[in-house]
């Protein structure tokens, strides 16, 4: 292979995170999380990873090795000090999410957040309210602003979900859904809320569809397991989605990838990039 065709297209990238819940640094596994009871009494989610560390040695873990564009997600309540704490290490090098508002995203930004992702706030009642985005997109500007498509898999596709990934709303993930998303952000985040924190490998049809729909720069998570993911995301994708790795790095309890190998391997994919 010359070294023209092997750089002729962007390859896909590892998108590092901190999820937060509860003010700890976790990894959960997606669809037992429940927003609604908890506090309440409710069950609280199936854990995979409880973290010992603070969030700034997340943070600075990815700052020392450059690894842009990862996101901070709170899940639930209680992780307004923690998030702050991971901006404040590496200060413009991640996005947060999580209960973000129109009222609350320039306090993010000027926290030190990249951008600010939101989810839930744009389904006021499970239904899409298009005027929320435009405002958001309008207060923040589009290239601060990320939406994070959560959704889950259902017999003729995709349904966006919200509060936890347990609420359906009346959104699909099609084609024509992403593009008109994609008029007010800079960015897409996908979560597959059925495989999130399984370790049993990824929705290739998703990440297939993906490939084909976005036109803007798009991370996916969700069931990630072994380093080899981060090739067949390139290939399915043609490039143009994005990693992320969770319950299966040993940084977070994980056994089936090596953070130092896949910073390797992401390095090589961003040179073959260039």
């Amino acid at each position: 292979m010359s070294s023209s065709s092997s750089s002729s297209r962007r390859h896909s990238q590892f998108r590092p995170c901190i999820d937060l819940h509860a003010g700890v640094v976790k990894q959960i596994v997606g669809g037992t999380l429940d927003l609604t009871s908890e506090g309440q009494g409710g069950q609280g989610p199936k854990e995979n990873f409880v973290a010992t560390n603070p969030p700034s040695f997340y943070a600075n873990l990815y700052k020392s090795h450059s690894l842009v564009g990862g996101h901070i997600i709170k899940l639930g309540p209680g992780n307004d000090e923690a998030a702050t704490e991971a901006l404040s290490t590496w200060e413009g090098g991640m996005q947060v999410g999580g209960g973000i508002t129109e009222d609350n995203a320039q306090e993010w930004l000027d926290k030190g957040a990249e951008k600010v992702i939101v989810t839930s706030y744009l389904f006021p009642g499970g239904k899409f309210d298009e005027d929320r985005l435009l405002r958001l997109s309008q207060k923040v500007g589009k290239d601060r602003l990320v939406v994070d498509i959560s959704c889950r898999k259902r017999e003729n596709g995709w349904i966006v979900a919200m509060n936890g990934w347990k609420t359906l709303t009346d959104m699909s993930v099609t084609k024509d859904s992403i593009k008109l998303i994609e008029r007010y952000c800079s960015e897409l985040l996908i979560h597959a809320a059925d495989v999130e924190g399984l370790c049993q490998g990824i929705d290739e049809e998703l990440v297939t569809r993906l490939g084909e729909w976005v036109s803007v720069p798009c991370t996916y998570a969700g069931g990630a397991r072994d380093i080899s993911d981060l090739g067949l995301v390139d290939r399915l994708s043609n490039g143009k989605v994005d990693l992320t790795f969770g319950s299966s790095l040993d940084i977070f309890g994980g056994t089936g990838v090596k953070f130092e190998e896949l910073v390797e391997v992401d390095k090589k994919a961003k040179e073959a990039s260039a």
